[in-house]
C-alpha cells in the first residue's frame, strides 16, 4: 500500500512538473515578427508592412467639414461663424478666453494682459484686437491663431477644443465691438431707453437715503 501510495505521489509531481514547464513555452512571444518597413518574402510586393484598407482614416482625424476645423476655405480665412451667434456661445467663449487668452491680451482684449504689465519681455507684444488690422480681420484668422498660434503665441489646438475655439472669436469680435461701436450699431429700441432722463425719484434716491 506504501509503494502504491508513493507511486501516485511521484506521477503527481511529475504531472505537476510537466504543466509548469509547458507554461515555460516561449513560442508565443518568440514568434517570429518583422520590423517596420522591413522586406518579406512572405507576401507577394516584398513588403512586411500591410497596406491600409482603402478609406481607413487616422484615429480622431474624422473631420469633413475643413472650414470648422481649420478657419479656411478655399484658400481664405472664413469670414463667418460656422454657427449661429448666441449667448451661451459669447458666454462660454468668454469663460474660455478668461481663462488661456487673458494672461496676454488682457480681459478687454487689449493686449495688457498680467504678462505684459509685470515686464516679461515678449519678442512680440501680445495682440490688441481693437486696433485696425484686427479689427478687420476675418473671424477664421483668430480661429487659425488659436489653433496653430502666432509668434510667441504658442498653438492652443491641444487645450481648447474646435467647438470652444469658435466660441471664444465669437467672444473676441464681441470684445471688438464693444470698445469700438457707435451709437449707430445700438438697437434702436435701446438706443431710445438711454436717451430718456432718468426718473425724477431715481435721481433723488441718495437724497430721500441720506434725509431718511
Amino acid at each position: 500500500m506504501a509503494k502504491t501510495t508513493s507511486h501516485i505521489s511521484r506521477a503527481l509531481a511529475l504531472g505537476s512538473l510537466a504543466i509548469f514547464v509547458a507554461g515555460c513555452n516561449t513560442d508565443m512571444w518568440r514568434q517570429p515578427r518583422h520590423e517596420p518597413l522591413d522586406a518579406s518574402e512572405f507576401f507577394a510586393d516584398g513588403a512586411a508592412n500591410r497596406p491600409l484598407v482603402p478609406g481607413s482614416i487616422p484615429r480622431g482625424h474624422l473631420r469633413e467639414d475643413a472650414p470648422f476645423f481649420t478657419g479656411i476655405q478655399d484658400g481664405h480665412w472664413v469670414d463667418k461663424l460656422p454657427m449661429p451667434v448666441t449667448a451661451d456661445l459669447i458666454k462660454r467663449g468668454q469663460d474660455r478666453f478668461r481663462i488661456y487668452c487673458t494672461p496676454c491680451h488682457g480681459q478687454l482684449g487689449d493686449g495688457n494682459g498680467m504678462i505684459s504689465k509685470r515686464g516679461f519681455a515678449l519678442r512680440r507684444p501680445p495682440g490688441n484686437y481693437h486696433t485696425d488690422r484686427l479689427r478687420k480681420m476675418p473671424v477664421g484668422h483668430f480661429y487659425d491663431v488659436i489653433t496653430n498660434g502666432y509668434g510667441a503665441m504658442y498653438s492652443y489646438a491641444s487645450r481648447i477644443e474646435p467647438q470652444d475655439r469658435w466660441a471664444v472669436v465669437a467672444y473676441i469680435r464681441a470684445l471688438q465691438l464693444s470698445q469700438n461701436a457707435t451709437p449707430a450699431d445700438a438697437d434702436p429700441v435701446e438706443l431710445e431707453k438711454s436717451t430718456h432722463p432718468a426718473p425724477a425719484e431715481a435721481a433723488s434716491g441718495e437724497g430721500a437715503k441720506s434725509e431718511g
